[in-house]
């Protein structure tokens, strides 16, 4: 009882905390819908944004986890900035660094840095001057574990439990590693179905390094975007993972918290004092005890999976905008800067709180805007 009782008090802190920020979201395929609306933008905010030589139209792709993110941006960017136009596609990481490299879009998004191989693919065709792909973390958010069990809230599971979920060691949803964790629960001994994505995906990359951190001795399957452990089903992009857990009884999935919305989340138990819930608050707490591990211009972070820090969500990921530290198309540039710009200031940050995503912290962002103010 004492367990469950703690288990209800971190919750109803959980859904105050949301209830009560600005409404706050964090890859995937063609995922277009915003999932928590995407009208919670400020006039005030679209009067403080700099426009300067921005014009014309913008391609960009990437991490459909920001896209939720992007799309708002975007309506306070166009509203500031008449006859500009910004087309985010959001087809997912992988295609947004193919993309970026391939010199088809001004900048991609990106749920995990660049790798070496990478960057040196840059400087072949969309960074001149000597130029190359750089790292920009702009947007936080938590990798909330959707689930859908009925009769089950306030679900509470641990690193271990989680692995052996998705590489099907634990198959049923009254399973005894399932029950210790919540002995108050009246689990059921439906079938879980664990969907994992099916397109190349930062999110899944980071999930796999918080299993593989967490708990090394069951999860030794090879990381990356491509999800490679056996078993389970398969969906495409942060939507279409939302979805299936949505209509399918038993489900599981992980995705960027704004895509769980009107689902029903896990609570972490890292060995804090309280099981944690995803939420921007929790996301940024994480996210504040990151790394900066890239060198020079780039600001690629090392995420702590393992943290034990009160209130600290520890599935999280960090939205990177990937551009040309220099040599960037003359044509393109001065929109690039000017809406990284804006979305690197203090408003654009504030429309991460309203949209269910993790605002970068303080120390972190300030250099992510003198990194963009250099841009050339």
């Amino acid at each position: 009882m004492k367990l469950q009782r703690k288990n209800r008090r971190v919750l109803a802190l959980g859904a105050l905390a949301v209830s009560g920020a600005l409404a706050l979201t964090a890859c995937g395929s063609d995922d277009t819908g915003n999932a928590s609306g995407g009208d919670s933008t400020s006039s005030a905010a679209a009067g403080s944004i700099k426009c300067d030589d921005a014009k014309g139209q913008l391609l960009a792709d990437g991490s459909s986890a920001q896209k939720n993110a992007i799309d708002a941006w975007v309506k306070q960017f166009s509203a500031a900035c008449q006859g500009v136009q910004i087309n985010y596609k959001g087809g997912g990481s992988g295609a947004g660094v193919t993309a970026f490299n391939q010199g088809t879009v001004a900048f991609a998004g990106s749920d995990s840095a660049l790798k070496p191989e990478e960057v040196a693919e840059s400087k072949k065709t969309a960074c001149t001057d000597g130029g190359q792909g750089i790292d920009l973390p702009m947007v936080g958010g938590a990798i909330a574990l959707a689930y859908n069990v009925d009769g089950v809230d306030n679900l509470v599971l641990d690193a271990p439990t989680i692995a052996k979920i998705f590489k099907g060691d634990i198959k049923t949803w009254d399973d005894a590693a399932i029950k210790a964790l919540n002995p108050d629960a009246k689990l059921p001994s439906t079938k879980i179905q664990a969907f994992h994505r099916s397109d190349e995906s930062g999110t899944t990359d980071n999930f796999t390094k918080y299993l593989t951190a967490a708990t090394p001795d069951n999860w030794k399957f090879e990381g990356g975007k491509a999800w490679t452990a056996p078993g389970g089903q398969a969906a495409s992009g942060s939507s279409g993972v939302a979805q299936a857990v949505k209509q399918t009884p038993g489900a599981i999935s992980y995705m960027e918290e704004s895509y769980a919305k009107d689902l029903t989340s896990v609570a972490i138990d890292t060995g804090a004092a309280e099981p944690v819930k995803p939420s921007s608050e929790t996301a940024t707490a994480a996210i504040a005890d990151a790394k900066v591990v890239g060198t020079g211009q780039d600001l690629a972070l090392e995420i702590n999976y393992t943290t034990k820090a009160d209130g600290a969500y520890p599935i999280t990921l960090v939205t990177y905008e990937i551009v040309c530290n220099k040599g960037n198309k003359p044509e393109t540039l001065p929109t690039v800067k000017a809406f990284l710009t804006y979305i690197a200031s203090e408003d654009g940050q504030g429309v991460l709180a309203e949209n269910s995503y993790a605002p970068i912290p303080a120390d972190i962002i300030s250099k992510v805007r003198t990194t963009v103010a250099g841009l050339s």
